[in-house]
């Protein structure tokens, strides 16, 4: 997971930078952003409800044509989740089975790069946004007791939102679900998926 992060990271900004050399007129821009990130990790043991966290990088964008470009993010983001209090009864393993996991907080850290589409809805201040992310997790592999590793490594996701380009400041909200099982199935031995979902509301600055 980490090496097809890296690969796609690579291409990503390749990508960016082949663009913008093609064709002089095509508009690059550069900004940051940064915001609340609303998460949650959707599977069996884990409270339902999106609970708060924080997000922030920095982006590009081409415009490929008249009313389409694209945009690539480099984005940390803070995800936080909590346990039931029965997770310790239906992760009943060697590694898991420990009443310290119940009711615990949990704070996944990514460092992600969303690659998407940029298209106009009638007007070049207000784009539809829609593509994948790759995400690599920093820390909270081995966030729960008896697990070394808990959690995989990297996640793929889908992203869909709106973005609102005014004069210097942007605005952007966005819809994030994970693809990927993050569950390390080698320590956690249950069947119950474990999923990324998210909503990213941010304010940033164009230059």
């Amino acid at each position: 997971m980490k090496k097809l992060f890296l690969v796609m990271a690579v291409l990503g900004v390749a990508a960016l930078s082949t663009s913008t050399a093609q064709a002089q007129d095509r508009l690059l821009r550069f900004g940051f952003k940064g915001g609340a990130n609303l998460g949650k990790l959707d599977g069996t043991g884990y409270q339902d409800g999106f609970k708060l966290g924080y997000h922030l990088g920095g982006f590009a964008q081409v415009n490929l044509v008249k009313g389409f470009g694209v945009q690539g993010e480099l984005i940390f983001s803070s995800t936080k989740t909590k346990t039931t209090d029965d997770f310790s009864d239906i992760y009943d393993t060697d590694n898991l089975n420990d009443p310290d996991n119940n009711n615990k907080k949990i704070s996944l850290n990514y460092l992600s790069i969303p690659i998407l589409a940029n298209i106009n809805l009638g007007s070049p201040r207000l784009k539809l946004q829609v593509g994948p992310q790759f995400s690599a997790l920093l820390s909270g592999k081995n966030a729960l007791e008896g697990s070394k590793e808990a959690f995989k490594g990297g996640d793929v996701a889908g992203v869909a939102g709106l973005w609102l380009q005014l004069p210097i400041v942007n605005v952007s909200a966005r819809y994030i679900i994970g693809f990927t099982d993050v569950k390390n199935a080698g320590d956690v031995a249950n069947s119950s998926n474990w999923k990324n979902q998210s909503i990213q509301l941010g304010v940033g600055v164009t230059l």
